[in-house]
């Protein structure tokens, strides 16, 4: 057993094992994701392009999905639009790669840090984040990034798990994501740190109103979310 293993809420949001924790599971990620999820990730997915439609449908628009991971927000996004997607994960971003090249839209993927992200500022007319906010050393510093990135007048996407608010489906949420999705996500993926270590980031972030204050903070307009799957996850849209 390794040491990340052994203190995975201490070393959890080291940049060199989050990492290191997605190359491991890659080749098995979109199965997991799609399985545990029922497939509602993909309904998820499919929301946000909608919200960010009328952004993407602009002459001319460019768009970025940050920790792309494997690309099923890119080629979404990319029904729509030219879309960039970056992701620190090589791994991630070989297959990623496979499907954008198979899909055949307009989706490229680059390597690199969603803190430090190789393109100038105002370069996007959207920038979305699946599932990947919560993972950085620093999701306020993200979001910055996000902010930097974004055109005057642009529109970022935050999907993220979240806290449900129906104390019912709360407790069902909590015994469903720190029992049973460990157990078959270890079976399946190989993995017992990565699937421990999900339930843990998800406590750990900040729920819906919290999160949509940090993005007013940082400086984004017209701030709002959609609870999806009665809070299972949450949507957060907000306006350069």
């Amino acid at each position: 057993m390794t040491a990340a293993e052994q203190n995975p809420v201490e070393l959890s949001k080291t940049p060199a094992l989050v990492r290191a924790m997605f190359a491991q599971i890659a080749p098995r990620y979109d199965l997991l994701n799609h399985t545990l999820s029922l497939n509602i990730d993909k309904r998820w997915r499919r929301l946000t392009v909608k919200k960010l439609s009328a952004t993407l449908s602009r002459p001319g628009a460019v768009a970025l999905d940050l920790c792309c991971g494997t690309a099923d927000l890119s080629l979404e996004i990319a029904q729509l639009a030219p879309t960039y997607g970056v992701d620190f994960c090589h791994e991630m971003l070989v297959l990623g790669r496979k499907k954008t090249l198979e899909s055949g839209l307009p989706a490229v993927l680059l390597e690199g840090d969603a803190l430090s992200v190789p393109f100038r500022d105002s370069s996007f007319d959207a920038v979305a984040i699946a599932f990947g906010l919560r993972n950085l050393v620093s999701p306020s510093r993200g979001l910055i990034e996000i902010y930097r990135l974004l055109k005057p007048g642009g529109q970022a996407a935050v999907l993220e798990f979240s806290h449900p608010s129906a104390p019912v489906l709360r407790q069902a949420y909590r015994f469903y994501f720190n029992r049973i999705l460990p157990a078959i996500g270890r079976a399946v993926s190989g993995s017992n740190f990565a699937y421990r270590y999900l339930p843990d980031s998800v406590r750990d972030f900040p729920d819906q109103q919290e999160l949509a204050g940090m993005m007013r903070t940082v400086g984004f307009s017209n701030v709002t979310y959609y609870n999806l799957s009665a809070g299972i996850a949450a949507l957060h849209l907000g306006e350069k």
